[in-house]
């Protein structure tokens, strides 16, 4: 593992997430766990290999409204939270496991990352009621733990939200995901195989 201190969503950050499975997708595979990967895993094995192939990023990557709101609001996130907790929120760069890497969105001392998430009031309100964070990011969180990090704060942040309650953290420890972080292990290593797999097919097909 090798850490690196860029800026995320900038050029050098780009460039070391070429051809690596993101944590930030996981979901894309680990749906259907214990049986054949779907239509969202194979499209996602072919984007990256792709990536590889080519060595440029693939064309078919896009930003929707969720995400150029929680670009816009993440640094007002980041900032409550660290008023909030009494605390520095470090740079969360780009960890690099070679065939796939992670990209918390900050590192707290030496055992902490936050996952900020910049949502509507609708899903603020849901992850509110819940009392925990939103399970549709649990890969993305056990992906976190690649890391070697013991903890990270789930973070949902809603604007449009009364003051007092516009920030929300819910903290997960290592040990109470345990179990996702094997299973993520697992299935990841076979959805590296299935890149590899299309990544041959692509150079068969251009060799012939």
């Amino acid at each position: 593992m090798m850490w690196h201190d860029v800026e995320q969503n900038g050029p050098e950050w780009e460039l070391l997430k070429l051809g690596k499975a993101s944590s930030s997708s996981y979901a894309k595979f680990m749906a259907n766990f214990g049986k054949p990967f779907g239509d969202p895993a194979h499209r996602y094995a072919l984007q990256i290999a792709l990536e590889r192939v080519t060595e440029r990023k693939a064309e078919h990557s896009f930003k929707n409204d969720d995400m150029e709101r929680g670009h816009e609001q993440e640094p007002i996130a980041r900032m409550l939270y660290e008023e909030m907790f009494f605390c520095e929120v470090g740079n969360g760069g780009f960890f690099d496991f070679g065939q796939y890497g992670d990209s918390p969105d900050g590192l707290i001392g030496t055992d902490g990352v936050i996952e900020i998430k910049s949502v509507i009031a609708s899903t603020h309100h849901d992850t509110i009621k819940r009392g925990k964070f939103d399970p549709a990011y649990k890969w993305q969180m056990a992906g976190h733990f690649d890391s070697g990090r013991q903890w990270v704060d789930f973070v949902s942040f809603c604007a449009d939200y009364p003051e007092w309650n516009q920030l929300v953290v819910y903290r997960v420890w290592r040990d109470e995901m345990a179990e996702e972080i094997k299973m993520l292990h697992e299935r990841r290593a076979e959805f590296l195989e299935l890149v590899a797999q299309k990544e041959t097919e692509i150079l068969n097909k251009e060799a012939a």
